[in-house]
This record gives C-alpha cells, structure tokens and sequence, in this order.
C-alpha cells in the first residue's frame, strides 16, 4: 500500500510549532504534499525528517503561497510551476515516478471582491491543459488545496456562498471541467453522498467547532487508476492550520 498526504499549512513554520513534524511521523505517508509554505529557501529545518528527500517551490513574493513535497522514494524528475511558465507565485510542483505523475497544487484564491477571478479562470485553463499534457504520457495524481467546494454538499452553507469567492458558477464549472478530462474525486467516488465532510474553516470564533466548513482540498487521480484506490480520508481533527490534511490509500501493486 501507498498513502499520500496533502496539507495546506497556512504557513510551515507556524505550522511546525504546532505539531507539524509530529504529525508526520504519526501518519508515516510515503508522499506528503503541503501548500502555502509562506517561506524562502533557507528560512526552515525541518529535523526529524531524514527518510524524506524534499522538493520546494518558493514564491518570489516573501511569506507567501509556496509548495512543497517530501517523499520517501526519489522521483524520476521533478519540474516547478507549469512546463512552460515558472509559475513566480510557487503554486505547482510535479513529481514523476515510474507508474504516474504527482501534481501538488495551490490554486489561485479569486479573492473575496473577485479582483482575481478573472486570473483564477485563465490560470483553471492552462492548469488543466498541462493536466491533460501529463496524462497523455501516464495516469496523474493531482493533490491540494483547488479553492472550490465543487457541488452544494462540498461545504455548509452553500445557498448564502452562491456568489461568494470559491464557489461561484465560474470556479465549480471550471473544476467539472477539469474532472470532465478523466480524473476522479477520490473523496466522492468513495463517499459520494457524505455531508459535513470538510477540510477548510474560517478562523471566525466557534466555526470550526460547529463545523461550518469547506471541502476545498482534494486528491484527484486518473480514471485508470481507479483499481488502484482503496480509500481517501480526511484528518479533520488535525488542528495546525485552517485547513486539516487529506489522505489517499492506494494499491501500490495497481499502479
């Protein structure tokens, strides 16, 4: 069996101070992606993870957005951003193993005014071209935070977010776009009809208490995979950051 996981920190170094590093070493991942590192090479150690080879892509922007993968297996190759765009903001890294491609993603965020949907849709397009690009050669696995709670049973209060940033028409119709390629929702292909199953919630007193959340993060994979899944969970109770991580279990034999 593999298990990878993925993580939107909202910030590594925070995040370490708050059980990061002992997390890891309880799930014992093969893969752990994390988004949103808000960090510049040399600005962490990270000690306890010596089984672990380590891949960053740092925004040039200081404290923020950034990505980051530890992996137990050394892949064949990695690239940073998008093949032919350096991508400045640290949003994508993709790893290449033997049977498939890993994409560890941090999506543009439309902003609550919207200023950036414009941006969040043109950059949905070229995210999924590449998508498409990798799958072409072999099945992918794409993980993180997609900032889009897709269908209405993806987060608490969907008729009061209709026109809100993450779950306009726009944003979910781009991510049925992207499933339309080929890919499965790992959460949903196992628990399609589950409610209250989030993985963001504001930091607004009481909210995630009373679990008014978000399913923002995913763990997508490649329609030929699907003989390999064998589970995907979320660790809601995982506390750290606003988000809480996500899990996917596969046959290692299947891949």
């Amino acid at each position: 069996m593999i298990k990878l996981v993925s993580w939107n920190v909202n910030g590594l170094r925070a995040c370490v101070n708050k059980g990061f590093i002992e997390y890891v070493k309880q799930v014992d991942a093969d893969i752990f992606c994390v988004q949103e590192t808000k960090l510049q090479e040399g600005q962490i150690c990270l000690d306890g993870m010596d089984e672990y080879y380590q891949y960053w892509n740092y925004a040039e922007k200081k404290g923020y957005s950034g990505t980051a993968v530890f992996t137990k297996q050394k892949p064949l190759s990695v690239y940073s951003g998008l093949e032919e765009d350096g991508e400045p903001e640290g949003r994508i890294l993709t790893l290449e193993y033997e049977g498939f491609y890993l994409v560890n993603v941090y999506t543009p965020n439309a902003r609550r005014d919207l200023s950036r949907l414009d941006l969040r849709l043109e950059w949905e397009d070229r995210f999924r071209s590449y998508i498409q690009q990798l799958d072409a050669r072999k099945p992918v696995i794409i993980c993180g935070d997609l900032n889009v709670a897709h269908q209405e049973i993806d987060l608490k209060n969907p008729k009061s977010n209709r026109e809100n940033s993450g779950f306009t028409p726009q944003e979910r119709g781009k991510m049925t776009e992207l499933l339309n390629t080929g890919l499965i929702d790992t959460f949903r292909h196992f628990y399609p009809e589950q409610e209250g199953a989030y993985t963001w919630w504001s930091y607004m007193p009481k909210i995630r208490e009373r679990n008014v959340g978000w399913r923002i993060d995913y763990f997508l994979v490649s329609e030929r995979l699907a003989p390999s899944l064998i589970d995907a969970q979320i660790d809601h109770l995982i506390l750290g950051s606003d988000h809480c991580p996500v899990k996917l279990l596969m046959d290692e034999t299947k891949l």
